[in-house]
């Protein structure tokens, strides 16, 4: 000890590392700092819920909790992110700092004093925050450090060594490329409105005209929703206002899965209604594929009738039963 009335440190091998300044910030309150310490102490796939946090004995209820992570999330030191990455997923998680970033404290504030923030994944691994106007700008995280040993002499540079004729090098093995990733559906239509957004800034009015154009999936989720109307009447369901947005999502998942544009809409019509959920429109699509015969009910042609696929094939077990003799039986009309 320092001095007669010094605190005495009772430490334990395990502990949470907080920088002095941290401790010291006078801009958060003692609960938002407990809050951050054991947020620091979680491992990395444990997922921040205020529900979570408020839950069990002795703990604060879930709007002291919420009110304390706004508080950090306003000096940096905390915030949601909504996580897309390259294949097209998205993912919500946390991101929390032993030190105040204030690149996330003015991203609180752009985007309105919410604690979620989007955030795009990069070739690198790393990711970049989207705004509001469609830019990219950084996360605030910092490269890691290279890792140093305690005690490691400092590199120095040796003596030039008189020059020797080159010798040849062995060769080496030719090593196996790596296969390129294949970029996924999301991801690539993701990019291309992100360039529309950039020419539309640019360009105001060819991009425009542009914008007007449908994508292969509007096309047919439109032919659909005028044949359904003209064929199976006015759609009278609830989700009458979602109904061509659910036809939209329906067509490019199945363009997505390589169907044409054809065998997406002979499927539509192969389900007679006006929605058709996913089950009925992932089998509708299955018996376009396989060229099965269009129920008639829906104006196809009906399948021909076969005895073998009504009732079975017969069993030799059970042979028909027939009757080739005469029984001497004569048949006529008889007068009254």
């Amino acid at each position: 000890m320092t001095h007669r009335s010094a605190v005495r440190h009772n430490h334990r091998p395990y502990y949470v590392t907080v920088e002095s300044a941290t401790v010291r910030d006078t801009r958060i309150s003692y609960r938002a700092l407990g809050l951050l310490t054991y947020c620091l102490d979680q491992a990395d796939s444990w997922q921040v819920r205020s529900e979570q946090l408020a839950h069990g004995e002795g703990r604060e209820g879930r709007d002291a909790v919420r009110k304390a992570l706004h508080e950090l999330a306003a000096h940096g030191y905390y915030r949601l992110e909504r996580r897309r990455f390259l294949d097209g997923t998205t993912a919500m998680g946390a991101a929390v700092s032993r030190f105040p970033v204030e690149q996330w404290a003015q991203d609180y504030v752009t985007f309105g004093k919410k604690l979620d923030v989007p955030v795009i994944e990069q070739q690198d691994g790393s990711f970049r925050v989207r705004y509001p106007n469609g830019d990219l700008g950084p996360d605030g995280f910092t490269p890691d450090p290279a890792p140093t040993v305690p005690g490691d002499a400092p590199t120095t540079v040796p003596e030039r060594e008189p020059q020797q004729e080159p010798q040849p090098e062995p060769k080496s093995e030719a090593k196996p490329k790596k296969k390129t990733r294949r970029t996924p559906p999301a991801a690539a239509r993701a990019a291309a409105k992100k360039n529309q957004q950039a020419r539309a800034r640019e360009e105001p009015g060819e991009a425009a005209g542009a914008a007007k154009e449908k994508t292969p999936a509007q096309q047919v989720a439109t032919w659909y929703y005028d044949h359904a109307k003209q064929h199976l009447g006015p759609y009278a369901g609830k989700q009458k206002s979602g109904w061509y947005f659910g036809l939209v999502k329906l067509s490019q998942q199945a363009l997505d899965a390589e169907y044409t544009q054809k065998q997406v809409a002979k499927a539509f019509q192969r389900t007679g209604v006006h929605f058709p959920t996913a089950h009925q429109f992932q089998r509708a699509l299955s018996d376009e594929r396989n060229n099965k015969p269009m129920p008639a009910q829906y104006g196809g042609r009906p399948a021909p009738y076969s005895d073998a696929a009504t009732w079975g094939a017969d069993s030799a077990a059970t042979p028909r039963a027939t009757q080739d003799h005469d029984d001497g039986a004569v048949f006529g009309i008889v007068p009254a």
